[in-house]
C-alpha cells in the first residue's frame, strides 16, 4: 500500500513534517548534541583545574625569592648554632684552644682530663677536669678569654691554692676547675623508662 503525501490534508502535511522534524531534533540531541556537551563540560572543568595550577605555580614562583632568603637566613641561624653547640665533641680541638689561650694568659695547664659525656634531652654535657699553674692574674685572664669563646664553654668547681715559696714568680698558685662544654644531639635523647627504674634502696621483687 502506498501513501502519497499529496492526498493528505495540508495541516496532516504539516503535522507530519513537524513531527517528522522533532524525531530527527531528538536524535540530534541525544547522539550528537548531549554527548558533545558533556565532554565540553568535562574539559572545561580540566582546563579551570590546569588554570588555577597554573596561578598557584605562577604565585609560588613569585615568591621564590623570598622562599630562598628565608631559606639562607635559616642556613646562617644553623651554622651560627653549630659553632656555638657543635655536633660533635673533639677533644683535640678544645685542647689546643684551652692551650692557646691559656700560653696567652702566662698560664700552664698540668692536666687535662676529659670525663664522660652526659646526655640531655637535646644536647650531651661534656665536663672536662683542668689543673691549671700560674698567679691569680693569669688565671683571672684565662677565665676571661674562655668566657668569650664561639663556642660555650662554662667553668665550674674552680679550687685555687697558692704555693708558700713559689720559686717562680709566674707559679704563685695551682688551680683545678671543670670546664664543661655542650655538644648538640642529632636525634633526642630517649627518655628513661620510669616503670623500669628502682629507687636505690628498694628490695627487689621475687617471683611467687
Amino acid at each position: 500500500m502506498t501513501i502519497s503525501l499529496s492526498k493528505l490534508p495540508w495541516h496532516g502535511q504539516v503535522g507530519l513534517f513537524v513531527a517528522l522534524a522533532l524525531g530527527g531534533a531528538a536524535v540530534f540531541y541525544l547522539y550528537y548534541e548531549s554527548p558533545l556537551r558533556a565532554d565540553m563540560a568535562a574539559r572545561e572543568k580540566q582546563l579551570a583545574a590546569l588554570e588555577a595550577d597554573v596561578a598557584k605555580g605562577r604565585a609560588t614562583a613569585q615568591r621564590l625569592p623570598e622562599f630562598r632568603a628565608e631559606v639562607a637566613r635559616l642556613q646562617a641561624r644553623l651554622d651560627n648554632l653549630r659553632s656555638v653547640l657543635p655536633e660533635e665533641k673533639d677533644a683535640a680541638d678544645l685542647l689546643r684552644r684551652l692551650q692557646t689561650v691559656a700560653t696567652q694568659s702566662n698560664l700552664r695547664i698540668k692536666a687535662f682530663k676529659p670525663s664522660p659525656v652526659v646526655a640531655k634531652e637535646l644536647h650531651a654535657e661534656w665536663p672536662i677536669a683542668l689543673e691549671l699553674d700560674g698567679t691569680y692574674h693569669n688565671l683571672a685572664a684565662f677565665f676571661d678569654r674562655v668566657g668569650k669563646f664561639t663556642r660555650i664553654v662554662n667553668i665550674s668547681g674552680v679550687d685555687i691554692k697558692g704555693k708558700d715559696k713559689p720559686p717562680d714568680p709566674d707559679s704563685t698558685i695551682t688551680a683545678t676547675c671543670v670546664a664543661t662544654t655542650f655538644v648538640m644531639l642529632d636525634k633526642p635523647a630517649p627518655a628513661p623508662d620510669k616503670k623500669a627504674a628502682v629507687k636505690p634502696g628498694a628490695p627487689a621483687r621475687k617471683g611467687v
